[in-house]
């Protein structure tokens, strides 16, 4: 009986973006959340916390776009800058990257005359491809992607950060502190669980560590706007 082949899709090849995406949604939550929080334990009223929570919201966005965009780029061009000294490598000392590629493969597990065998015919398909891969760890699945990185951040961090927005927006003047903190760290928890989720990892670890440090921002800003009482404005 013939089989059809079929692919797989793994959690790995999910990072690029996933990292990105429980970060920037995390970090909009737990961020503007606590500022609202913080803002109305202050005294403020509803037209101050809104504007913070907006300002919140906008600056948010684009520091998360621009940190991801620098902090991915790094990685990118030290990629790069390897991948052209292996390319100066394989032109110089062809043998030598042989003999490194047949030593990585007999450190794996395969015999001397396999190990070289393999190394000979994947250094014919692709010599750059198979060192990147085996030697650097560089491959097609988890290599750095800044423009990905900047805009999944930028977006996820916008949409966390507008759920505390519009709860401080339509809940009683009275109750927005309460509410925002309560609705967040729901929010927190089925964020948490969901990345752990799509990731493979346990989904109540993954629900209760967010929620755990989402919690704990807004307690503290919550201490600052009633200790010091500032107002905006």
């Amino acid at each position: 009986m013939n089989k059809l082949p079929h692919s797989e899709i793994h959690m790995v090849h999910r990072i690029g973006w996933l990292r990105a995406a429980v970060l920037g949604a995390n970090d909009g939550l737990v961020s503007t959340a606590s500022l609202v929080v913080g803002v109305a334990a202050a005294g403020s009223g509803r037209e101050e916390i809104l504007i913070a929570g907006l300002a919140g919201l906008v600056a948010g966005a684009m520091s998360m776009a621009a940190g991801e965009y620098v902090s991915v780029s790094s990685q990118a061009d030290s990629e790069q800058a390897d991948i052209a000294r292996e390319t100066r490598e394989l032109e110089e000392t062809p043998e030598a990257e042989l003999e490194e590629l047949t030593r990585i493969y007999v450190g794996r597990g395969l015999d001397e005359g396999l190990a070289r065998e393999v190394a000979i015919q994947l250094t014919e398909a692709d010599a750059l491809g198979a060192h990147a891969r085996d030697e650097l760890g560089i491959s097609e699945t988890v290599t750095a992607r800044p423009i990905q990185a900047a805009l999944v951040s930028a977006g996820t961090f916008a949409v966390g950060a507008v759920i505390p927005v519009l709860i401080a927006a339509f809940v009683p003047a009275a109750s927005i502190t309460l509410s925002v903190a309560v609705t967040t760290l729901v929010a927190l928890a089925v964020l948490g669980g969901l990345g752990a989720s799509v990731g493979g990892a346990g989904i109540v670890k993954g629900a209760i560590r967010v929620t755990f440090w989402g919690a704990l921002a807004m307690a503290a800003t919550a201490g600052v706007g009633m200790v010091f009482g500032v107002t905006l404005g």
